[in-house]
């Protein structure tokens, strides 16, 4: 009888569900799950019953949790924190091993889950694939792979991207060419910043053969948070042109970039666009325009399908103009 109540004991401990983290509203209501992040004024809140919730900060009375959690009062500093603890109506109580600390939600700028070494380091990013395979009286094999990525780190933030598109018809290639983009910022305020970036696109096929770009200039974040980011920014060109006869082009330019995305429909469906379009001041180009819009799908937490089409165009080059338009559908990951 005795080893029977205590075996009966250990498996109630050990099917016994995780505590999971809360959150009190100002209207009564109260929600369980897990604690993702904080950040643009959305607490995500991961739930069995509906997925990741994004609640508005401002309608929170209180939470707690007993995860390892940084909060930020302001957008470069923190305080690490061994669990939550709920507090008065506005405010949550730091517990930390020493003596806990009542802060006011109005306050803090940031939760999140601390990374080993650097803390604060978010990193997002995503890889795209798309492949069309056609066995017909014409016979064609088209890839197109993209990869974007960003890294926030205090006032710091690293943006890489890159691509490649590659078409044959009849074993003759008709596309084929690449491109990669490093940029880095650094934010004066919470919104503006400055930011450094190099180009280069490399084309095999088309006459323009080379492109490459370094500019500088200030940018503004509207918003970067757990449902999207839109960002704007101005830039001073320095663009060298090589072309397949030979021939080279280099000019200033003024550009305006944009960097777009908003998540719909509980997180599962996201809506991006991205690009740039330059004035040179020069008469080497009337404009450039590169940009990209698309749909993605979210199949799971990390797999997704994607629809994307792209626009290229180079008009009133001294060689050649381009214009290229291009349509994807394919799938990736993203974290």
């Amino acid at each position: 009888m005795y080893s029977r109540a205590l075996l009966c004991l250990v498996m109630t401990g050990v099917c016994a569900p995780a505590v999971a983290d809360t959150v009190w509203m100002k209207n009564g209501d109260r929600l369980s799950g897990k604690i993702k992040v904080f950040d643009g004024g959305k607490l995500v809140l991961q739930t069995e019953y509906g997925g990741s919730i994004a609640l508005d900060w401002k309608k929170v009375k209180t939470l707690e949790s007993d995860q390892e959690l940084l909060v930020k009062q302001d957008a470069y500093t923190g305080e690490k924190a061994k669990s939550l603890q709920a507090g008065e109506d506005g405010q949550v109580i730091l517990a930390n091993g020493e003596a806990p600390k009542a802060v006011e939600l109005a306050s803090i700028q940031q939760i999140m889950k601390p990374k080993p070494l650097v803390e604060d380091m978010l990193w997002k990013g995503n890889i795209d694939l798309a492949l069309d395979y056609k066995r017909a009286e014409t016979d064609s094999d088209d890839y197109d792979v993209d990869f974007k990525t960003t890294a926030r780190h205090g006032r710091w933030r690293h943006n890489a991207e890159g691509e490649y598109n590659r078409e044959t018809k009849n074993d003759t290639t008709t596309t084929n060419n690449w491109s990669a983009e490093y940029a880095l910022d650094r934010f004066i305020t919470e919104q503006w910043f400055w930011q450094g970036r190099l180009n280069y696109k490399r084309d095999h096929i088309e006459d323009l053969t080379r492109q490459r770009t370094v500019g500088t200039g200030p940018g503004y974040q509207f918003w970067d948070d757990e449902l999207g980011a839109f960002s704007l920014g101005s830039l001073l060109n320095r663009t060298d042109y090589e072309y397949s006869d030979g021939g080279k082009d280099n000019f200033y330019s003024l550009g305006v970039k944009w960097d777009y995305n908003r998540y719909l429909i509980g997180k599962s469906v996201e809506l991006f666009t991205n690009g740039e379009v330059g004035k040179p001041l020069g008469g080497v180009a009337d404009y450039s325009l590169d940009a990209e819009v698309g749909l993605r799908y979210k199949v799971t937490e990390w797999a997704s399908l994607n629809l994307k089409a792209e626009k290229d165009i180079i008009s009133g080059t001294s060689d050649s103009d381009l214009d290229k338009t291009r349509y994807t559908v394919g799938f990736g990951v993203a974290w």
